[in-house]
C-alpha cells in the first residue's frame, strides 16, 4: 500500500479513530526520538575522561604568560 493510498483510507475513518491513529502515531516518533537523542548524547562523551599530558608544563606556562603579555600591551 502506498502512502497516497494509506492516506485515503485514513481520511475515511470517523475522527475518533484518525485522532487515536495521531496519537499512535506522535508517541512511536517520540519513542525514535527519544532514544536518537540518547544514543548522540554518549557519542558526544566520548573521551571526555581522557587524562592529560602535562610533561611540558614549562611549555604552557611560557605560551600563558606570553598569550598574557600580547593580551595586555
Amino acid at each position: 500500500m502506498t502512502l497516497h493510498e494509506l492516506e485515503k483510507q485514513v481520511l475515511k475513518l470517523p475522527t475518533s479513530q484518525r485522532w487515536q491513529l495521531v496519537q499512535t502515531l506522535l508517541e512511536s516518533l517520540q519513542q525514535e526520538s527519544q532514544s536518537a537523542l540518547k544514543k548522540g548524547n554518549l557519542s558526544r562523551l566520548r573521551g571526555i575522561a581522557k587524562g592529560t599530558d602535562i610533561s611540558n608544563h614549562e611549555n604552557v606556562v611560557a605560551d600563558y604568560v606570553t598569550y598574557l603579555t600580547d593580551k595586555y600591551k
